[in-house]
Order: C-alpha cells, then structure tokens, then sequence
C-alpha cells in the first residue's frame, strides 16, 4: 500500500486538533502547557487507518505565529495538506502564512477544511466558502476540495475521510530505494531502550542493524529497533513516519534539526546555491547580504542572502543566489526550503537548492550564472560534463558524481558511459573518471614541465613520475595519477619508462662542449681502471662546476659508460668487464677469492677492491661465503 504523511495546517485555534482527533481517536497535544492553554506548540503524530485499510500518518502543525518555526519543520516531508480554515473566523494571519509555506514547499495536494460549522448558520457558511474559493483558487490549491466539517457532531466527516483516500491515489510514492535520510523532529528516551528519535523518512529505507551517519556531527550510530505506527517493523520505508532507537548514543548528543543518513553520502555546508522566490505577499523586498532565518527538513540556520545577479529582489521575483549560513546544514539537491526574516519574523519567500556543497561564487559572473542553469535545468548528461569541468584536474568520482548531481547511480552510470562513448570523458577505472578538458590541462602541464626540465637538463633521460605527480597535482594518489599517463601514452601525449617522463621523441643529446667533457671523463676512469680518482679529485682535475659535473656522470651512467658503486666509487664500463675477465680466468682454476686475492688480481688497493668484489655479489655475479667468494 502507498505510504504518506498528511499535513494538519491553518490558523491557531481553527480546529487542527480537534478534528485529527476526531479522525484518529488520538491527542496530538502531549505537552502539560499545550493542555493547559489550549493551543498546539509542538508537532503532534497520529496514525490514521482509512476505510480501504490504507494505513497514513498526520502531522499536526501548531497555528500560532510564535511556534511557526515548529510548523515549517512538520511542513516539509508531507505529501497531502488538510488546511483547516474555522467557519467563524474565516482566513486569517497564519492561515495565508501557513498557504505561502505550503507553496514555497510545492505540495500540490490538498483539502480545505471548513471546521467549526456548528458555530454558524448555513447563510453565514455559504459566504465563507465563497471568500475561501476566492483565495484558494490564487493560490497552489487551485481547485482542491472545499469540505464543510464539524468534530463535534460528526458532520462532514466521512466526505472529507473519503475524499483523503481518492486523493491519495495522485500522491506520487518516495524513493524507497537509494540512500536514507530521516530528518529529526523528536528526541527522547524511552524506558528500556534508550535514546529514539523520529522523523519523517525522506527517502531510502531504515532496517534494524543498521550503521548510518548523524549529521551533521558526522557520527556513526547503530540501529537498534525500528517503529513505524507504533509497531515494531523490520524495515522502514520513504514516506512513512518513522521512530528510531539508536544505541550507543544518548539524548544530550542529538537535537532536533538533526539528520540520519546513509554514511558517507551527505556533507554538511556552510554554503549552498539556490533558486531563490520571494513571495508575492513579502511586505517588503529582500536586498543582497540581508539577514535571513533558512528552514530545511527540521532545521534552521541563520544566514544571508547572496544575490549573484542583482543587488534586490522584489516581491513576486526569482533569481540565482547562494546562502551563506552561520552553522553547517545538510542538504541535497533538489531539495525545497523556506526562508524568514531575520526580525521581525515572518517568511518571505523559499525556493529549491541547486548545490548543496556550494563553493563561494562571485557576484555577476555570467559564467557562474550559466553554471548553476545546468545544474538546475540541464541534462544528467550536462550536469555531469560540468561537474567533472568544475575541478578539470581532480578526476571525479562515481559517489560525489551521485551526490553533486542528485540523481540515482545507475542513470549516472548510463550517462557516464554516453560521455565514454563520446570521447568526453575517460574511465580511470575504480570509479574514477576524467574529462577530455581535464586531461587535456594535465597534459599540458606535464608538457611544459617536460619541456623546460629538457631544456635545462638535457643529459638527462626523464622527469621522475612521482616528483611530477607530487610537484604538480598533489591532490591526484599515485594509482589514479598512473592510470592518468596511461591515458596519455594511449594518445601519443607522453611516453614513460623506468618511472621517468620525457616527450615522444626525445633522446639526450650532448652539445659538442659536453661531448669533449664526457671524453675527458671518459679517458681518465679507463687510464686508471681499478684505481679510478673519486668525483671530487675527477672534477677539480676538469675545473668543472659541481652542478655540471653531476650532470655529467649521471648521464655516462645512464649510457652504460659508467657504474656507480657507491657515492664516492665509480668504475668504467671497461673497468667492469676487464674485472669480469680476470676473475672467471682466476676461477678456471680456483674455487675461493680471498680480499687479499682480489685486491692483488686487479692490482688496487683494498679501498677500490673491496667495492668492487661487493658489486659483483650484487649483480650475482659471485656470491660471499664467510670471508671468501665464489664463483656463480
């Protein structure tokens, strides 16, 4: 069966809860004060059966204009309103506020109840219904039922219960699959259970074990019991009214306001982007960097208002602007809100938020101002090509793809794969993608770093990988930075080997300076071939500078000419193999090499021979057993 919430809305003393009573058989005011004094101050619950065994629930909103902060948060997440208007009194103050929140909420179902009808006569009756036709029918309940109803003699009752169930066939269901969010409008403790919350279930579903976040403290909490009705149920489903029992946390740590989610899906924000209307009604027009109360779900946050595209709204206008909020909110896109005067208090206007996770925009900036249009009206497929456009280097990922665009995953997924197929994205694999503009600035940053290291170095034979990576795009991990080049090697953009870079083509090449350099060099290590000078002694012999020099070894051992053993050893490649000769001649005949031997076979000294028989281990060339070496 379909799951909804019914909103009780209108003016104080107009009847609200005494006609969900007479509908439920339930008090909705639990509060001694509200008892006492005979108004609603808080939220009231009711389950309410319907004649077809349609199970709903009732939110009963108080009408005073002190508690309309506690009407706004019962206001959102209800599918169908009852706007009970007393026949007596007629519309009134809260009653048209009451409406606006209605509207700026966009619930589009609804029923008038004309209550009190005892109290007048019918002539009187006929004249309020006419007043209340007049000004439905301007409003967003354009044409919704006028039903004249008494809880004290019952009449009208069972038009207006019968109406409920025909109208509820057009409320359209929640998702009750996707992540959870449960907005808190209750905290308490119930004796033997603990801390329980509830809410109406935005979307997703709640089950019993549980883990999900608090927002937005971001703490993780554990589903103990799930009550939907006042009955234990094993799931919970979007559009239902919901109570939770959490473990492991108590009730001084949660407060109304509050959200349970699904982990990691939700951030909280100090900033958010909006399509943002003043009403009609709004007594007066709201300027850039005013002060504003902002209401979603159950929560309320001061904040002001950015306009990005003027510098006043007026009454009755629409436009772009970014809320900038005085505490963290958790939203998502899509998402209706209502917002008030700071003082005095009154709501004046509300819209629809387009990112939740807003960065700081500037103000008239026809780019920011066309960014936010496809965020709000443009394709899945547009909405992901600018996302991924927004942050070109840092490769998106699947989940924040999800919640920047608020669509479902698999539609995220099939768009993904139309921009695959189109070339204007890449698939990093692990959920990463990369947009042709992104690739393509990281392209051209590797290219002119390349271009000026090759230049400066040109004995060299690459820019280290990894240097690159933490140099020029510290944000990207070395996995994702990998599968980047990858990409770029596929295009002929780079080549990369031995975890260096260079550009397609290149060689190192010395100048005809160099080249005599690297033959002065080369000439001095094979004269003395196991008793080569050091770098330091090489180099002054030279009268080379430090820099240069260096340049110039690490090039003859990047060219095989050279070996290094160690930072103050190095051989000739002749050296090397000369050694190589000398010592399987020695092993024809012998099976152990002594120190002593070696140093005395290669003619050197123990500085130079030592090393030396130590390379050979190295390369397995022979082996050290105790004090001697064999041959391999």
């Amino acid at each position: 069966m379909k799951r909804f919430v019914i909103g009780m809305a209108g003016h104080i003393d107009h009847g609200k809860t005494t006609l969900v009573k007479a509908l439920t058989g339930i008090e909705t005011d639990r509060l001694k004060e509200e008892k006492q004094r005979g108004i609603s101050i808080e939220l009231g619950f009711a389950s309410f059966n319907l004649p077809s065994g349609q199970r709903a629930a009732i939110v009963d909103m108080p009408g005073h204009e002190r508690f309309i902060r506690h009407m706004v948060a019962g206001a959102f997440g209800i599918d169908m309103v009852i706007l009970t208007i007393a026949a007596d009194e007629g519309i009134m103050p809260q009653t048209r506020e009451h409406m606006d929140i209605i509207e700026l909420l966009n619930v589009r179902q609804g029923i008038v109840a004309i209550t009190k009808i005892d109290l007048v006569d019918e002539e009187w009756l006929m004249l309020m219904e006419d007043e209340i036709r007049q000004y439905i029918d301007k409003s967003i309940l354009k044409g919704a039922p006028l039903i004249p109803v008494s809880a004290v003699t019952g009449e009208g009752l069972d038009q207006l219960v019968n109406t409920i169930e025909a109208m509820a066939v057009n409320i359209p269901e929640k998702p009750a699959f996707g992540f959870a969010r449960l907005p808190i409008d209750r905290v308490f403790t119930m004796s033997g259970f603990g801390t329980v919350v509830t809410g109406t279930l935005w979307s997703g579903q709640i089950q019993p074990g549980d883990t999900l976040e608090l927002m937005p403290v971001q703490r993780q909490v554990k589903v103990r019991n799930v009550q939907v009705h006042n009955e234990k149920v094993d799931t919970a489903y979007a559009g239902q009214r919901v109570a939770v029992n959490l473990q492991g946390i108590e009730v001084a740590d949660i407060r109304r306001g509050y959200l349970l989610a699904s982990s990691g899906v939700l951030t909280p924000s100090y900033r958010v982007d909006v399509r943002l209307r003043l009403l009609p009604s709004s007594p007066r027009n709201l300027k850039n960097w005013n002060r504003i109360r902002f209401h979603l779900g159950t929560d309320e946050a001061l904040g002001r208002v950015v306009l990005l595209d003027r510098d006043e709204l007026l009454p009755g206008e629409e436009a772009y602007a970014q809320i900038v909020l005085e505490k963290p909110i958790v939203g998502y896109k899509g998402d209706p809100f209502v917002i008030r005067y700071y003082s005095p208090v009154t709501t004046i206007g509300g819209g629809t938020i387009i990112d939740a996770n807003a960065p700081k925009q500037k103000r008239f900036k026809e780019d920011v101002l066309e960014q936010l249009a496809t965020k709000e009206e443009g394709s899945l497929y547009d909405m992901l090509l600018q996302e991924m456009h927004a942050k070109p280097e840092q490769p998106a990922v699947l989940s924040e793809l999800v919640k920047k665009t608020g669509a479902k995953e698999e539609d995220v997924k099939r768009e993904l794969a139309q921009l695959l197929e189109d070339e204007k994205v890449y698939d990093l694999k692990n959920n990463e993608y990369i947009s042709q503009m992104g690739l393509d600035i990281i392209n051209s940053k590797i290219k002119n770093t390349l271009e000026a290291y090759q230049r400066s170095y040109p004995l060299r034979p690459g820019y280290p990988k990894e240097d690159m990576r933490s140099r020029h795009f510290p944000a990207i991990s070395g996995k994702t930075f990998n599968a980047i080049l990858k990409q770029l090697e596929t295009h002929g953009q780079i080549n990369s080997s031995n975890n260096l870079l260079v550009l397609p083509g290149f060689k190192p090449e010395p100048s005809e300076t160099d080249q005599r350099r690297l033959e002065q060099i080369n000439t001095a290590m094979n004269q003395r071939l196991f008793n080569p000078p050091s770098p330091e002694e090489l180099r002054q012999e030279l009268g080379l500078e430090e820099d240069y020099f260096q340049e110039l070894l690490a090039y003859l051992v990047n060219e095989q000419q050279l070996v290094k053993i160690n930072q103050d050893v190095y051989f000739s490649t002749d050296a090397i193999e000369e050694g190589k000769r000398r010592l399987e001649q020695y092993f024809a005949t012998e099976k152990e090499l002594s120190l002593a031997t070696a140093r005395d076979l290669f003619d050197t000294s123990r500085k130079y021979a030592l090393p030396l028989v130590e390379y050979y281990d190295r390369i397995r060339f022979t082996r050290r057993v105790g004090d001697m070496r064999i041959k391999l």
